[in-house]
């Protein structure tokens, strides 16, 4: 088998190696591989910037889908030829997160999806809706999900106002989500050619933050002074400010990232958390569960993920272009 590891950080030190293809044991399935796709943490992970203390080596990636090679000993669910994607947390099948659960993480605690060949659980997998092809069933496990969540953590109904924070792959699985539940979306960007791309997938209307960085007075002034029913909050502690204030008072803040963590740290401001009586919730991907229930979702309203591909070849420039903010949607990854 071929893979991409993790030997020590930085993206220009990924190395590409070649190891022995793995056989599945009891309970165990041997998948192909078909495509790949590219989260934050993938980059902060390979950077050294998520877990400074990662175990050498390490191939990353949460994110994969392909089909079933091989099934070991005891595997009922699954047989050759099966089209499947991983979930995130390995051990996390359904329920609410427990600190067990939230072990097993793909491309962290253990080996990720960046191979051509992977040994995963039975439980570990989910079947991929038919109408999608393996690139854009690559997208689903972590973003897809994480957007899943965070509208479910909303409770969005027809009418209410949902805010995503730039065109990365949450922000928009999120708007395409909402535009099921049949939500008004405002969106916020730095590129007005990528609110274009947005306004065609049905966003109602986006500011530029870079010619007017008061997006929260703007948030307000859509929403006649209420404000907005649910933020998607990709930004973390540089962000939070703005994002408190252009919430209606018990509003919910689904927490899903920390984009500006690093480069723009800010003390929370714990006084609009109490004086709106805001409710933030924690997203943290999700369960086998969640994703089985995201997957019938979107098969009935055969919604398309939105991605760009590179041939995984170049897994060091699509990290990089990541990193830059150069991406809309998902960064797809193809296996040969």
């Amino acid at each position: 088998m071929q893979a991409w590891q993790i030997s020590s950080f930085g993206v220009d030190s990924l190395e590409f190696v070649e190891r022995p293809t793995p056989q599945p044991g009891p309970g165990e399935v041997l998948v192909r591989v078909r495509a790949v796709s590219l989260n934050y943490r993938d980059l902060l992970m390979v950077t050294g910037r998520y877990n400074p203390k990662l175990k050498f080596p390490r191939i990353p990636c949460s994110d994969g889908a392909g089909q079933v090679e091989a099934v070991g000993e005891g595997v009922t669910a699954w047989k050759a030829g099966d089209r499947v994607a991983a979930i995130f947390m390995q051990n996390w099948l359904d329920g609410p997160p427990t600190s067990v659960k939230s072990r097993g993480a793909l491309g962290g605690d253990v080996d990720g999806m960046l191979a051509d060949y992977v040994i995963l659980k039975q439980s570990g997998l989910v079947a991929i809706p038919d109408y999608l092809s393996f690139e854009e069933a690559a997208t689903l496990p972590c973003a897809g999900v994480t957007a899943w969540n965070a509208l479910a953590a909303g409770n969005i109904r027809p009418g209410d106002t949902v805010l995503i924070q730039g065109t990365g792959g949450v922000s928009i699985f999120a708007l395409q989500l909402a535009r099921i539940r049949g939500a008004r979306t405002l969106g916020i960007s730095s590129s007005f050619e990528k609110l274009e791309i947005a306004y065609k997938l049905g966003l109602d209307a986006g500011l530029n933050y870079t010619d007017e960085p008061e997006w929260d007075r703007w948030a307000m002034n859509e929403t006649d002074g209420e404000g907005v029913d649910l933020i998607v909050e990709v930004g973390g502690a540089g962000t939070i400010a703005r994002s408190l204030r252009s919430l209606r008072v018990g509003g919910v803040i689904a927490q899903v990232g920390v984009l500006s963590e690093l480069s723009d740290p800010k003390p929370f401001p714990i006084s609009s958390v109490l004086h709106k009586q805001v409710h933030m919730q924690g997203i943290y991907v999700g369960s086998r569960s969640d994703f089985i229930a995201f997957n019938k979702a979107i098969s009935l309203s055969s919604l398309r993920p939105v991605y760009g591909a590179f041939p995984w070849s170049q897994t060091r420039e699509a990290l990089t272009l990541m990193e830059k903010g150069g991406h809309f949607g998902k960064i797809v990854l193809t296996v040969d």
